[in-house]
């Protein structure tokens, strides 16, 4: 018989100020570090205005080791570049995912066309550790767009969910990752349900954009929170009671030592400050924008 798991914390996405960004952001908190392996949660939802400067909107080019960030779009697009010459845009419905390895310099901005008539740009970014035998790896760059996500319909296509990386139930995405990961995009109408088997061994969290849901063993989630859930059972089972967009993810813990400062996630403070000295030398690339 599937044993629901139960709520281990609900952490609302307070909103932030990130170089000028206004987002919101559930994890970490003052009083919880990860939810191993994920390290970091985003929703930015902001306007871009008409003609804007291409160059001067969107995160700058910035360094990162040692994690894989991974932008999920659900509005407008997200530009990316990066010091491996990597050179895309994902629209709605896709996803960006980057392994960073030993290193690599990357710009995300609104694509051209959205600078040019303006609209809205919605993502999610979530940071996912590395295991310390992969943190060295080389680089790698993932666009997957909307159609080539794998995604099915249940409780008479009151239910959507489109699978990014890992395995539900026959579906597997197409996203390979250095370690066990689970990534859902669910979009529910009212009254929808599903039950999504999660592995024994992962820890799972999941975040609604927006909507509600009642998730069962626990009651009532509102939009823009973050719910960490035990592992304590098989299954999360929920049912829409308003449409809701949320964003289910699922992963083996790494358990190991986290050692981060900013865009660089080690397992001690040595090779952090060896990170930043390779930055400083150029090893991990150049971006000019």
């Amino acid at each position: 018989m599937p044993q629901n798991r139960s709520v281990a914390q609900l952490l609302y996405a307070e909103e932030t100020d990130m170089g000028g960004l206004p987002l919101r952001q559930p994890l970490p908190t003052s009083q919880v570090e990860q939810h191993d392996p994920f390290l970091l949660l985003h929703h930015l939802n902001t306007s871009i205005p008409q003609s804007d400067y291409p160059y001067k909107s969107g995160v700058d080019p910035h360094p990162h080791r040692g994690l894989s960030p991974v932008t999920f779009v659900y509005q407008g697009g997200v530009h990316h570049r990066d010091s491996r010459g990597n050179d895309s845009v994902v629209w709605a419905g896709g996803t960006q995912w980057m392994q960073a390895g030993r290193g690599i310099v990357h710009s995300e901005r609104p694509p051209r066309e959205m600078q040019e008539k303006g609209g809205v740009q919605e993502i999610v970014q979530l940071w996912i550790n590395t295991l310390k035998a992969n943190k060295m790896d080389q680089p790698a760059y993932f666009p997957l767009q909307a159609h080539e996500t794998p995604t099915g319909t249940e409780d008479d296509e009151r239910v959507q969910i489109a699978v990014v990386a890992g395995a539900y139930k026959h579906t597997r995405g197409p996203v390979q990752t250095p370690s066990p990961v689970m990534a859902l995009r669910l979009t529910l109408q009212t009254g929808g349900q599903c039950s999504i088997p999660i592995p024994a061994d992962h820890n799972a969290m999941l975040y609604l954009l927006d909507g509600e849901i009642m998730l069962e063993g626990y009651g009532l989630i509102e939009g823009l929170h973050l719910a960490l859930l035990k592992r304590d059972g098989d299954t999360c089972t929920l049912t829409a009671r308003q449409n809701t967009r949320l964003l289910f993810l699922s992963g083996q813990p790494l358990n190991e030592p986290l050692a981060m400062h900013g865009p660089f996630v080690m397992n001690t403070q040595t090779e952090v400050m060896q990170a930043m000295r390779d930055y400083q030398m150029g090893k991990m690339g150049m971006l000019f924008e």
